[in-house]
């Protein structure tokens, strides 16, 4: 069973690779984190480099375990993420955590601890190092809803073309990753 945080342990730098699961070519990203931070704490990180707008629910899972913002009105064995630090659940480099955002959409991320890097004051923490591809918008339809997209967005006479563009209210472009941006809003 999982236990709450009660002390601090020594910090590290973990590396983590984030990938979108069901989406070809992959949507993934590679950033840093202190060990220390909570649960809480990585996914606004997910949220942040992924592009993500943190307006559904989430749940991380490690084995049986499940780790989220628990709700009176849907009580569940969700242990509540704010209580436990990213280095109680994940402790070796190649663990690893199932992190589901939308439930509706049902996003499912792979989230694996690459590296376990020795603390370092002067590194600027939480850092994305690395990403390929955008994240689909929020309330595409899940997989099958953000192929059906790229197909509309793609072709000018696809009969939903010019609603979805609408709908979308800005352009997109599937193959961008912008990481000075997921940097910045890291950082503020």
């Amino acid at each position: 069973m999982a236990k709450p945080a009660t002390t601090k342990s020594l910090r590290s730098i973990y590396q983590f690779k984030v990938t979108l699961n069901g989406i070809r070519p992959p949507v993934w990203r590679r950033f840093l984190i202190a060990s220390t931070d909570s649960l809480a704490d990585l996914h606004l990180v997910v949220q942040i480099v992924m592009g993500w707008t943190d307006s559904h629910l989430h749940e991380f899972v490690k084995g049986k375990e499940c780790y989220g913002v628990p709700d009176e009105d849907f009580p569940s064995d969700i242990y509540d993420e704010s209580k436990f630090r990213i280095d109680q659940v994940l402790k070796q480099e190649k663990d690893k955590l199932r992190y589901t955002y939308d439930f509706g959409d049902g996003w499912d991320h792979d989230i694996v601890l690459e590296k376990i890097l020795p603390f370092d004051t002067k590194t600027k923490l939480p850092a994305c190092l690395k990403g390929s591809r955008a994240c689909p918008p929020e309330d595409v339809g899940g997989t099958p809803g953000y192929e059906m997209f790229l197909e509309a967005i793609a072709d000018p006479d696809h009969p939903e073309h010019a609603e979805i563009l609408e709908w979308l209210g800005e352009p997109f472009d599937p193959e961008h990753f912008d990481l000075a941006e997921a940097n910045d809003l890291l950082q503020n």
